[in-house]
């Protein structure tokens, strides 16, 4: 074959093995490889090919594919990995040469080229070895290897050199997936892995057929923003990376640990856990979890809250292993947080009320399905009927009535309470207006509780005029009942929308006070008419010294202020008796009435009263 054949021929092999290597990702890139390995051995008529890569990390060579894969190898290969200190001439110059180098048994070289094998003796094969180059760095080589001997051409060398090339860019461009496939897959701040990986790994875990249970330990950092507050939130995430890598240092190393943000972090045991095995692991992982971290010269330590959820595999999906993981630890959390909580059965049956509430309230909102219930309240002295307090009901399609407790904080979550507010609003008005058609209710004070998103609201206090226009209503007919916690959480806002509904006549009353005594100092700032003494203190007169002493604080606060007071959750006769000996005679509670459905009430206002023969004589 002439030279012009010859160099045509090399440059079809280097077209070939470039459009081999231009569609190999880091998933084919060994099978490709070893494709392009065979073309080499067949083409060039050699007995074996090799492609390595040099990790400069560790000083070492790093076998990649070869071909023909020697049929019997050793464990661990000694091939494998060759470290360049410990290596022979030929591997350790792999470190440094950026150009080919050869061997041959008679010992002849090409002019250009330094013999890497001078002072070792005349090696017993040929081969020619070309260095894998990227940005003046050698990062491997491709090695063509005869066990007898062989000259190699120039314009062989220089095929061999852009293949190499090629091989380099391959090399470089799968480092660079491998890179975002990296980033994409790990948490910035910690290098952990982040949700997406935590998702991908569960999925495999939660595939049929393998082990199990799984188990996912969901770990929320108590209290993180106030370290944040004080240190500076540089301090924070030094400590944040801390506690990871106190993580990653006290786990097993096959474990499952991503960061899903902030201070929040997700554990799924490499090895299988039953719920009192993962219970067992969580106790573990709090009290290391508490030592303390030396932060900005600081020693610092937060406790944690921490949920534990088990998932079969074939049986549970990943979103029902995280959410109940999820619901676990904010239940962890709501107890006052540095504990651990395993979901139950019992979290599960709560769980799938709350999303059935979810799922359906809003059509109640818009529906029929809500109700009203009123409560009367009475002078205790004559069982006069002052007020009737509106509580909303649920006729549910499946579960029946539901009372607000099981509903209210749901609306909150998802802003419905806003809605469902108004709908009260509109409806109680509507039906005391009923009622005075009808010659009832006269002089009875309609008392309709309000949420904080109603409060805060900046056209609320025109809504309410609105409705009260509506149905032909004064001002003084309702009193708008707010907790003392809304209070306190936002006094400007409150201030203001207090004031007009005033402007409107509409008559407010603190509800649930004594709960919270930060408002105390408050009270003369806020155009407020009537208190009403919290349920738990009324229901423990007679029992409890000191819950006689706040009623009787309260009592004494509302005089001085000129307030109107009322006592609610009056459910025994001492109590009654105690609010009458204290000097508060407007009460109500379930010694006077449950709350009623509307025809109920109509039956009361028509008698005008509500004997108590608790206290009669």
């Amino acid at each position: 074959m002439s030279s012009v054949d010859i160099r045509r021929s090399l440059d079809l092999l280097v077209t070939d093995i470039a459009t081999r290597l231009m569609g190999a990702d880091a998933t084919t890139m060994v099978s490709v490889t070893e494709g392009v390995l065979a073309e080499l051995l067949a083409f060039f008529e050699v007995d074996h090919t090799c492609l390595r890569y040099n990790d400069h990390n560790i000083h070492a060579t790093v076998l990649v594919a070869e071909c023909p894969v020697r049929p019997v190898k050793p464990v661990p290969d000694p091939l494998g990995v060759i470290y360049f200190a410990d290596a022979d001439d030929a591997f350790r110059a792999s470190e440094t040469r950026t150009f080919p180098y050869f061997g041959r048994p008679r010992g002849e070289f090409p002019e250009y080229e330094e013999r890497v094998l001078a002072g070792a003796g005349w090696p017993e094969v040929s081969f020619v070895s070309a260095p894998l180059v990227s940005a003046g760095i050698p990062t491997g080589n491709v090695t063509l290897t005869k066990s007898s001997d062989r000259h190699w051409s120039d314009d062989e060398v220089n095929s061999l050199k852009a293949i190499a090339a090629l091989f380099a860019q391959l090399q470089g461009r799968i480092e660079a997936e491998e890179r975002l496939r990296h980033i994409a897959a790990h948490d910035d701040l910690t290098g952990l892995s982040n949700r997406r990986a935590l998702l991908e790994y569960m999925e495999h875990r939660l595939k049929p057929g393998q082990p199990g249970p799984v188990a996912a330990l969901f770990i929320d950092l108590d209290r993180l923003k106030a370290l944040n507050d004080f240190l500076g939130h540089a301090a924070g995430d030094q400590f944040i990376r801390a506690l990871a890598k106190r993580l990653r240092d006290q786990t097993d190393p096959r474990d499952m640990i991503a960061r899903l943000g902030g201070d929040e972090f997700v554990i799924v045991p490499a090895v299988p856990l039953t719920a009192s095995d993962a219970q067992r692991e969580a106790e573990r992982i709090k009290r290391f979890f508490g030592e303390r971290v030396v932060v900005g010269g600081e020693k610092v330590s937060r406790s944690v809250s921490i949920g534990v959820a088990v998932g079969i595999p074939g049986e549970t999906s990943v979103s029902d292993v995280l959410r109940q993981a999820d619901q676990a630890v904010l239940a962890a959390k709501s107890a006052g947080g540095n504990g651990i909580v395993t979901f139950s059965d019992e979290m599960r049956a709560q769980h799938a009320l709350r999303d059935d509430i979810e799922l359906h309230l809003r059509h109640a909102v818009e529906s029929d399905s809500l109700l009203l219930h009123y409560q009367p309240e009475v002078d205790l002295r004559t069982g006069k009927i002052l007020a009737v307090e509106a509580l909303v009901r649920w006729e549910h399609p499946t579960r029946g009535l539901l009372y607000p407790g099981m509903f209210i904080q749901v609306a909150e979550a998802t802003n419905l309470a806003g809605e469902l507010g108004r709908w009260v609003i509109r409806e109680a008005c509507r039906q005391l207006a009923e009622w005075r058609r009808k010659g009832l209710a006269s002089d009875i004070v309609l008392r309709i509780n309000v949420s904080p998103v109603q409060l805060v609201s900046l056209d609320f206090v025109a809504s309410v005029d609105k409705v009260l226009k509506e149905f032909g209503l004064d001002g003084a007919s309702v009193c708008l009942e707010i907790t003392e916690h809304v209070v306190v959480q936002d006094l400007t806002r409150t201030r203001i929308t207090l004031e007009g509904l005033k402007k409107i006549g509409v008559q407010v009353a603190i509800d649930d006070f004594g709960t919270g005594y930060s408002s105390l100092s408050h009270l003369k700032a806020l155009t407020v008419d009537a208190l009403k003494i919290d349920l738990g203190f009324v229901q423990r007169l007679g029992q409890d010294a000191d819950d006689l002493a706040i009623v009787k604080s309260i009592v004494g606060l509302a005089n001085s202020f000129g307030l109107a007071l009322v006592a609610e959750g009056v459910e025994t006769e001492i109590a009654a008796r105690t609010l009458l000996e204290l000097g508060c005679h407007r009460a109500q509670g379930f010694l006077i009435s449950r709350p009623v459905p509307p025809a109920r009430v109509e039956e009361l206002f028509a008698a005008g009263s509500i004997p108590i023969e608790a206290l009669q004589g």
